[in-house]
């Protein structure tokens, strides 16, 4: 049997739990010819303080920026041969009860037309930004894609 992979999607929240799901979504996506799409997703607080002006949003956008060099670097130095792309969404809004980061997650994959996932399964919860490890067993529950859960 033939597993046929294009794109593996994989989000994160920027804590180690979550550099460790990227660097095995890129093991997967070289074993399969695959490209990889990165999407971070920002927590609550962080959007909330973007939005209110007390935090400045490129300072997140050089958290990601620093991620991503990470994840470039993993690319290198294990010699992969893979395509990355990356975006952001905030895990959460005030005004739709609807989008929550399980949604954002799947909404994302299936936007995206993702053939397999990787997700975090356990965030330090006291590190800031901290949110994927909690929707995990969603992911693996209602995704229509294969999910691989580090």
């Amino acid at each position: 049997m033939s597993v046929d992979i294009e794109t593996v999607f994989v989000p994160v929240d920027g804590t180690d739990t979550s550099e460790m799901a990227a660097e095995n979504a890129l093991a997967v996506a070289d074993r399969y010819g695959a490209d990889v799409h990165v999407l971070h997703v920002i927590d609550e607080g962080i959007a909330r303080g973007i939005d209110s002006g007390s935090i400045d949003p490129d300072s997140v956008a050089d958290e990601h920026r620093a991620f991503m060099g990470a994840v470039r670097e993993m690319v290198r130095d294990e010699g992969y041969d893979v395509t990355l792309s990356q975006s952001a969404a905030a895990g959460y809004s005030a005004s739709s009860l609807s989008r929550h980061p399980v949604s954002v997650v799947l909404d994302a994959a299936e936007e995206l037309d993702a053939d397999f996932i990787v997700v975090p399964r356990e965030s330090a919860m006291d590190e800031p930004g901290a949110m994927l490890g909690r929707v995990a067993g969603y992911v693996l529950s209602y995704a229509s894609q294969p999910v691989l859960s580090v």
